[in-house]
């Protein structure tokens, strides 16, 4: 498969038609349906759907869209990287992460770069830690933020200094705000909403599941999330309570909401992951190191004024 051909394919994806994604891409409709019938006769598969007016994709054509946007964003990556190989460092990095407080790491090194190294742009990707992984194991991401529960045998990996602190996400009104704190029999019969990836039990340790003691089942799970900011949402509904970190919800004095940490305290670590053997674009690699920087001067910050052991 070319890759001119894929972006062709993409441009009907998006428009929804061969003769509006033709004009898109200054080619004549008959030139386009020709190649896009080279395309479905070479992959062996009917890969759109043509009414009158306007095209759609058939299944295959849906898990082809998919992989051509990867494909096509992993070449323009390898691009930038060898256009950004010269004296002065430029280029893109690419960081894919959850929902965390700890970010500000992430965000004093990125002022930092911008500051010293004005050509170099950074990504930042959203999402759960599956996505996050998907994306970096086929090379689109250079570094991804993850949090505890994950299985790290894969990376190369920094632990960031601070953890999250689980809790609950309520309204005011709920009874349960006159709590300072949360404890397992205080859920029972609560209409719950809970984080996908840390109901999912694996085969490593799982302190999430763990301090359910064995009961996360007899629990009332309504709803389940990926990122908090929906969730917060339904809560707001009165839909129910959000079992989740810190510091993620607006909880300020002006929202419907509240967080209570759960008791005994649940706290779950954060790594910056990458792949072992990674070979790092020039700006990449002065990202890792001005992180390593930013948190060695943290950790003896802490030190200095004793709050490390």
């Amino acid at each position: 498969m070319e890759i001119r051909v894929l972006k062709y394919f993409l441009a009907v994806a998006r428009e929804g038609s061969i003769t509006a994604a033709a004009n898109s891409l200054h080619l004549t409709q008959p030139t386009l349906t020709r190649q896009l019938q080279e395309l479905e006769k070479k992959l062996k598969q009917k890969l759109l759907v043509r009414g009158r007016y306007n095209v759609s994709l058939t299944p295959e054509g849906m898990v082809l869209k998919k992989r051509a946007e990867e494909i096509i964003e992993m070449v323009e990556k390898t691009e930038e990287e060898f256009l950004s190989i010269g004296d002065t460092i430029s280029g893109e990095i690419y960081i894919g992460c959850g929902e965390t407080d700890s970010m500000k790491y992430i965000a004093e090194t990125i002022k930092e770069i911008h500051n010293d190294y004005p050509d170099i742009k950074l990504h930042i990707y959203s999402g759960n830690s599956e996505d996050v992984i998907e994306k970096l194991d086929k090379g689109i991401l250079d570094f991804g933020i993850l949090i505890q529960p994950v299985d790290l045998s894969k990376y190369d990996n920094i632990t960031l200094p601070e953890k999250d602190v689980w809790g609950v996400v309520m309204r005011k009104d709920c009874h349960l705000a006159k709590k300072k704190y949360v404890t397992l029999e205080d859920l029972y019969g609560i209409p719950l909403i809970n984080s996908r990836q840390a109901m999912k039990k694996t085969s490593s340790q799982n302190d999430f599941i763990d301090w359910f003691q064995g009961k996360f089942d007899d629990l009332k799970t309504i709803a389940t999330f990926n990122l908090v900011y929906n969730a917060a949402i339904l809560v707001k509904a009165g839909v129910g309570c959000a079992i989740t970190l810190d510091k993620l919800a607006d909880t300020s004095n002006d929202s419907l909401l509240c967080f209570r940490p759960l008791k005994p305290k649940l706290e779950s670590s954060l790594d910056i992951v990458w792949k072992k053997y990674q070979v790092f674009s020039p700006s990449a690699k002065l990202f890792l190191e001005k992180l390593q920087s930013t948190l060695h001067s943290e950790k003896n910050s802490k030190v200095k004024n004793g709050y490390c052991n």
